[in-house]
């Protein structure tokens, strides 16, 4: 009998701590709502700075372990695949070494819920930690690096992928299968005192959910929405300033500090930093522009890439930035314009020739064109340094893509990054001191592509680079084709602008109508 009783009782106890109610608030920022999940004893907040684009988040509770959670979450309903991501670090040295701050996919508030997370604990730990059923003991995974800043958390059906990094580094990625907790979740950062008496604040930047587009979808044919950001190099926090349900592709910073060129279905724009609205760029018949366009020094002129009746392919033109009816550059195509040379006389791109990508070089008033590379394999993305005397490019010559260096003459070309990516479309800032480039995965993107819609980072290497000296990762992003294309440092050279992907838009920044 006494066993029987303390059974009903443990019931009982265990009844009342999944059915603890949650008092839910109008969220934050781009989320839905925030709650304290869980008897905490000290309610948490959420804070969302617009200017910065960024999140504080106070939260208490004993743990996020065991069998029930105490916590504070920001939290946004959800369906399908997705991907969470952001920067973050705790305010001050804290109480409790396994304070904890992360992502978290939950099938519902209740204190003892099905749930997922990606967490940063007080002493550095990172893991990838999930209770499969409502009530459940929780289990870990342990990434293998610590103290990591930056995470993001990735659902495929079924299958979560824990994606981690110290600022700067490549991802560390850790991964579990068969975690089902429902197609329609929440989604959302926590925050966990891991000690009911105290109060913990962390702080988020770069805060992104990302909905991916369809595994079969052909990105050159079916589109998912843009986002044009503004990343700051000095902290890697970017910004969003304006979205839209098509294509936006390939920004240039212009050298007035007053406008970004892009180019979306067939068309450029200039993008009005101030007022943050576009209008089209006049480029007379030339109407089919893609995403090699790109700026002189002096800033009068932009180098076009468009398809025309009767042309094989893309061909390269040129036109004053303040619009006009453009002067054709080539006379056969596939042609992608990529660089000025700093004097204005001359331009440089990538063309198809007897079915290989080669860069060449033409006279800015037209003339013969001249090739610059001969190795096989595609050579791509070219870009003359400030001074002149160099041509920065791409080339898949020696099996992965690789950025690569030359003189302006086109001799002592030499391979400037050696390491296990994919490495395209290298721009130098405009100080000379950096340049910037794209890098895909190997195991997701063919050397010789640079798809949409993928995984990718944008790194930064000192221009002389040196033995030793790895790129740094600058952002943590989902986009590939479009995302930097063309140069696109603010004059400053503190600054990018670049495009990222996502098929859901952020209600809270300007889109367009």
């Amino acid at each position: 009998m006494k066993n029987t009783l303390r059974c009903f009782f443990a019931g009982l106890a265990a009844m009342a701590i999944s059915t603890v109610s949650v008092y839910a608030q109008k969220g934050p920022g781009i989320f839905d709502g925030q709650s304290d999940v869980g008897r905490v004893k000290h309610p948490g907040s959420a804070v969302y700075n617009a200017a910065l684009q960024q999140y504080a988040i106070k939260g208490s509770g004993t743990n996020i372990w065991g069998n029930h959670d105490e916590f504070h979450f920001v939290w946004k309903k959800m369906k399908g695949d997705f991907l969470l991501r952001t920067t973050g670090a705790f305010i001050g040295k804290g109480v409790e070494m396994h304070r904890k701050w992360g992502w978290m996919v939950r099938t519902s508030l209740d204190t003892a819920s099905a749930h997922i997370n990606a967490v940063e604990h007080g002493d550095g730990l990172t893991s990838l930690q999930y209770r499969r059923t409502t009530g459940a003991t929780t289990e870990e995974i342990k990434s293998k690096i610590t103290h990591a800043d930056v995470i993001q958390l990735e659902r495929k059906g079924n299958t979560y992928t824990m994606s981690v990094a110290r600022k700067g580094d490549t991802f560390v990625t850790e991964e579990v299968k068969d975690v089902d907790l429902g197609d329609d979740v929440y989604v959302g950062l926590f925050v966990c005192s891991h000690n009911p008496d105290v109060t913990e604040e962390a702080v988020f930047n770069n805060v992104r959910i990302v909905v991916p587009a369809d595994k079969t979808m052909n990105g050159y044919q079916k589109y998912i929405g843009s986002s044009i950001e503004i990343l700051d190099l000095s902290t890697q926090n970017s910004k969003i300033i304006y979205q839209s349900p098509k294509s936006i592709q390939a920004p240039n910073w212009t050298q007035d500090n007053k406008w970004l060129i892009y180019n979306k279905d067939g068309l450029l724009y200039k993008y009005d930093l101030k007022t943050n609205t576009p209008v089209v760029l006049n480029t007379g018949s030339v109407n089919q522009n893609n995403n090699d366009h790109v700026l002189s020094f002096d800033g009068k002129m932009l180098a076009i890439s468009s398809a025309t009746k009767g042309s094989d392919g893309s061909i390269g033109w040129t036109v004053p930035v303040t619009g006009g009816e453009p002067k054709r550059m080539n006379e056969v195509g596939p042609s992608y314009m990529h660089g000025w040379s700093p004097d204005g006389q001359y331009l440089v791109f990538t063309g198809q020739r007897d079915k290989e990508f080669d860069i060449y070089r033409i006279p800015a008033k037209g003339g013969p064109e001249v090739r610059m590379t001969t190795a096989p394999g595609l050579d791509d993305g070219p870009e003359y340094t400030p001074d002149g005397k160099y041509i920065y490019f791409n080339s898949v010559r020696t099996g992965l893509m690789q950025v690569w260096r030359m003189k302006a003459d086109g001799t002592e070309q030499t391979q400037i990054t050696h390491d296990d990516f994919n490495n395209w479309f290298p721009h130098v800032s405009p100080d000379g001191k950096w340049i910037v480039f794209i890098t895909f995965l190997k195991d997701e993107v063919a050397a010789g592509d640079h798809p949409f819609y993928k995984h990718v980072y944008l790194r930064v290497l000192p221009i002389d680079g040196g033995a030793g000296v790895e790129p740094k990762v600058v952002a943590y992003l989902y986009g590939g084709q479009g995302t930097i294309n063309t140069p696109s440092w603010a004059p400053d050279s503190k600054h990018l602008a670049f495009v990222s992907n996502s098929a859901w838009l952020y209600p809270i920044f300007p889109i367009e109508k």
